[in-house]
């Protein structure tokens, strides 16, 4: 894998969402009632990841009372947890989303999207066809262990700050900081930013 500086700004060749976009999604933001804002991570490492996670992009747009807002460019990553070699590496993503869905609501969207792109939990790191966490709901602070946010492990995570620092410059990770200073100190050894490859925000 590349590594890459932890200091700077994002990649120039990351563009900005065409005007037009964002007005789309801004209009379909019109048809929520009081939504929230979400940062959920996405990753694969098995199968066809591009297309499993333009997929589950997909899934989240059609949930109702959803909307995706933005779709980070796509990151190569080494597998977490594993010793090298030993498993494919990870294309991740960030998207950030409005929803009016509680967390819990959140929660089960996203595991019955994995369940329907065939993701199995036999072991913690597992390969898997997806991934689709949660990193924050709006400002909820919770230790539920069915869902502790915002995600105890984003903060060390260059897979999820990097994509999110992409497509937020100026996010917050709630209880631990500018995502941005995160990210630095973290690094980015381990991560490939992939040029050659782009998903689609849904329309």
């Amino acid at each position: 894998m590349s590594a890459f500086s932890s200091k700077g700004q994002s990649d120039p060749t990351v563009q900005p969402v065409p005007a037009s976009v964002v007005a789309q999604v801004d209009a379909a933001d019109s048809t929520l009632s009081n939504p929230k804002s979400a940062v959920l991570s996405l990753g694969s490492n098995l199968g066809n990841r591009l297309d499993t996670l333009q997929g589950a992009i997909d899934a989240l747009e059609d949930t109702p009372g959803l909307r995706v807002k933005a779709v980070s460019p796509v990151y190569e990553t080494e597998p977490w947890g594993v010793a090298p070699g030993s498993q494919p590496s990870y294309f991740n993503a960030v998207v950030l989303v409005r929803t009016t869905l509680p967390p819990s609501s959140l929660l089960e969207r996203g595991q019955a999207i994995e369940e329907a792109f065939d993701r199995v939990r036999e072991e913690r790191w597992a390969p898997r066809t997806i991934d689709v966490d949660i990193v924050t709901y709006a400002d909820v602070v919770s230790d539920d262990p069915e869902l502790s946010l915002p995600h105890p492990r984003a903060h060390e995570r260059a897979f999820v700050l990097a994509p999110w620092h992409d497509i937020e410059p100026d996010a917050r990770l709630t209880g631990a900081g500018s995502v941005a200073e995160l990210l630095a100190d973290v690094g980015r050894d381990g991560v490939q930013l992939r040029t050659d490859l782009e998903l689609r925000l849904p329309e």
